[in-house]
């Protein structure tokens, strides 16, 4: 798939004196999406291609706070994090933001639920989420080895911190590569995919891997997010054939958010944002 013909460099310093880091892709006057991307992936990642341009949308991504060239944040937490993106799209509009729709992939979904729960997300279309596997329902479905990560971050997170921070951008692709399907494979290892994902996991893992860390510890504890409060629409898409990202294909966490319409698509699997990234714009366009 061919890229859109415009992207741009962004950098927004806070009322704080932080600096977040992003990029836009698409047309500058076309319409507004937030995407929030996955693990350990920084402001290069993004989805759609030539498509930005045929559909008039602009895409906005960002470093969240410790990747790239956004500056680490002591003490961030799901919600402020929320509140660094719509700050950022502040900055980098030059008005403030409530009304915008966020697309967020595998474990960014924590951020874009955050957003929903903040109320300035017009709507919020997760893509193959992470699950939230702190939460009973969803850990009583997980097999013992899945439960190693989050019982070291619930029981020693010192520990659990130390174990995130010998992981690497190469260990993160090699990971997510062979934990795929055939299917999902050839997405990920395309050369101009791959090329794109090398570049933002060197983002993800700038500074010793500080923000991917931070990341992690959040999307592995409790979420506390408070997901009955949301009012905006939620969409929830799995891909058929996707095997990593919720037991239940997101069946549970659905459930605990108002008015949530989830969808399970036929032969896709965990790279459904690239396989129907048509779909997914146009969902969030509404």
């Amino acid at each position: 798939m061919r890229p859109p013909s415009l992207v741009a460099d962004h950098v927004v310093v806070l009322p704080d004196g932080r600096r977040l880091a992003g990029k836009s892709f698409g047309p500058l006057d076309g319409r507004l999406v937030l995407f929030v991307a996955g693990a350990g992936t920084g402001r290069s990642m993004s989805f759609g291609g030539g498509l930005l341009d045929a559909m008039r949308v602009r895409l906005v991504t960002m470093d969240r706070p410790g990747m790239g060239g956004s500056d680490v944040e002591q003490g961030r937490s799901p919600s402020s994090t929320a509140r660094d993106y719509r700050d950022f799209l502040h900055g980098v509009l030059g008005e403030p933001v409530d009304d915008v729709p966020v697309v967020a992939n595998s474990q960014g979904a924590l951020f874009g639920l955050a957003a929903a729960v903040q109320g300035w997300a017009r709507s919020c279309v997760l893509v193959s989420p992470m699950d939230e596997v702190a939460h009973p329902a969803v850990r009583g479905q997980l097999p013992p080895e899945a439960l190693d990560l989050p019982d070291l971050v619930r029981d020693d997170p010192d520990r659990a911190r130390d174990v995130l921070a010998g992981f690497t951008a190469e260990a993160m692709e090699q990971m997510v590569v062979d934990g795929s399907s055939e299917e999902d494979r050839e997405v990920y290892t395309e050369p101009e995919f791959l090329a794109v994902y090398r570049t933002a996991l060197e983002e993800g893992f700038a500074g010793s891997g500080v923000g991917y860390v931070q990341d992690t510890m959040m999307a592995m504890s409790p979420w506390g997010l408070g997901l009955e409060a949301i009012t905006e629409p939620v969409h929830v898409f799995y891909g058929e054939g996707d095997r990593t990202h919720s037991p239940d294909h997101g069946e549970t966490l659905a459930s605990r958010i108002p008015g949530a319409r989830r969808v399970i698509v036929r032969g896709a699997g965990g790279a459904l944002l690239w396989t129907h990234s048509r779909m997914i714009l146009e969902i969030a366009l509404g």
